[in-house]
């Protein structure tokens, strides 16, 4: 330590607390103004070992019974993996530039009809499948699914997808296995906290008289647990929903009681009151009765009976603004538009809408990718390995591709969905101007519709050659200025 700050520290010691300045985080001090702002020291894992269960019991109550949470988890699906599901694209080539097209279309052939019954039942289809895994990660944070191989798939390919309940990893399991293995949260990993074996109920635990409460150990290998990791060393997923669930809890109850609050003020009117307290309402006394409303006439009221009016609260000015901060805040928490989860496109503005738009795009681009390395690309290569050790991926003249070149036939995209712009004629033209300045290629613009670009050409040449079998001309590329023709090679001349 320096001479000048040791005379620092020594003034310091000297002078009143109150003249002291010491660096610190705001975020950081206790007093009585933040005595309430705690937080914790635990592992990832410590806090969903006690926390996991009852945070994805409550989010499918959610799913199950909040409009809101159903409409996010259709978001999910729909934005994830869209309506046609992420398409495969081969890439094939048989030397550096040229594409094997037999075998490409071999293969995306047989990707196809597996696709149609992917499942171990055989009744879900791979987007089906696809769908339900990303549509848990709202209430659940994780899905799992087991790689069957071999005959008892019941397909031609020998290998099939088995989905499981995540309610069967047993997430009180933890402690030691028999090989020495740390077991947490029903995750046995090894000395690297590598996961090396899931620990999972022989059957759903709470399924009334099949439930079997038996552990049974599966290796990894044999299984997608997939989730989201959000600190270091973490082994099980957080439900997507948990930074909301509490206020969309309450808000939903605030809901509720705002429109029983307002059906009941509008079926009730008011109140009779008499000095004995006794409601005269169709009850004769001396021949008198009260009259009931009548339309164009005046109610009569015996004497000594008053009326009072009920006046209702609701619907409230403060309602909608109150609910719409309360939404805005929960669709903060959940990374997506407010206008999106809400359906609220009330005083939105182009720019406003675009710009909300683009940048939730931006997250289920990088959620579709997510999703992509995690499940789809394990799955193609088990399924790839089984189908050619098969002979189930045959070209058109019958001859089987051969597993011996396997590393060939590996070469593949996926084409996730994409969306259309906000304005997509300026978007277009924008694109068309960088693609003519060099910027961009035809194949990155195709690629970021959700095309393939070689499919786009093959079928602009099918039209063109239909097109001029039949003797027509089709003028729409005619009158393009600028545009390339795909049967000469040359720029086609504007009208």
């Amino acid at each position: 330590m320096s001479i000048l700050s040791t005379i620092r520290s020594g003034l310091g010691r000297l002078l009143p607390p109150s003249r002291r300045q010491v660096r610190r985080f705001e975020a950081a001090r206790l007093d009585r103004l933040s005595a309430d702002f705690l937080g914790t020291s635990e592992s990832i894992n410590q806090e969903l070992r006690s926390d996991l269960d009852r945070l994805r019991h409550r989010g499918r109550q959610l799913v199950h019974n909040n409009d809101y949470a159903r409409k996010f988890v259709g978001m999910v699906a729909d934005n994830i993996i869209g309506p046609a599901g992420v398409r495969l694209q081969v890439r094939v080539e048989d030397r550096p530039g040229v594409p094997d097209r037999l075998a490409n279309q071999a293969i995306e052939a047989a990707w196809a009809e597996w696709s149609r019954g992917c499942d171990l039942s055989g009744r879900m289809t791979l987007r089906d499948l696809c769908c339900q895994l990303v549509s848990a990660l709202p209430s659940d944070g994780e899905f799992l699914v087991r790689i069957v191989r071999g005959e008892q798939t019941g397909n031609r390919f020998g290998l099939a997808l088995q989905p499981i309940d995540v309610d069967r990893i047993d997430t009180m399991l933890n402690g030691r296995a028999d090989n020495g293995n740390r077991i947490i949260m029903g995750v046995e990993v090894d000395d690297f906290r590598r996961p090396v074996a899931l620990h999972i109920f022989a059957a759903h635990p709470n399924d009334g008289v099949n439930t079997d409460r038996r552990r049974i150990r599966i290796p990894m290998e044999e299984l997608i647990h997939g989730f989201k990791m959000d600190r270091a060393e973490q082994l099980r997923g957080v439900p997507w929903m948990a930074p909301g669930m509490i206020s969309l809890h309450h808000l939903g109850k605030f809901m509720e009681a705002a429109i029983l609050a307002a059906r009941h003020g509008a079926e009730h009117y008011g109140f009779f009151t008499t000095p004995d307290g006794q409601a005269p309402i169709g009850v004769e006394d001396a021949g008198q009765t009260v009259v009931t409303s009548q339309p164009g006439t005046y109610d009569t009221l015996p004497p000594g009976v008053s009326f009072t009016p009920h006046e209702s609260k609701y619907p409230s000015e403060t309602f909608a603004p109150f609910a719409k901060t309360c939404l805005q805040r929960i669709a903060s928490g959940w990374r997506v538009a407010y206008h999106s989860l809400a359906n609220d496109l009330e005083g939105v503005s182009f720019s406003s809408i675009r710009s909300g738009t683009l940048e939730e795009r931006d997250r289920w681009a990088a959620d579709q990718q997510w999703f992509i390395d995690i499940f789809l690309e394990p799955v193609y290569r088990a399924w790839l390995q089984m189908a050619l050790l098969n002979g189930a991926i045959t070209m058109a003249n019958g001859s089987p591709l051969p597993a011996a070149k396997a590393s060939k036939f590996s070469r593949h995209d996926w084409m996730p969905r994409r969306w259309d712009w906000v304005d997509p004629q300026k978007d277009m033209e924008a694109k068309v101007l960088a693609v003519r300045a060099g910027l961009m290629a035809p194949q990155d613009v195709a690629a970021s519709m959700g095309y393939d670009f070689e499919d786009n050409l093959k079928a602009i040449a099918d039209a063109f050659k239909a097109a001029s079998d039949a003797g027509v001309e089709l003028s729409a590329y005619a009158s393009t200025p600028g545009s390339v023709s795909v049967v000469t090679g040359h720029p086609v001349k504007g009208d």
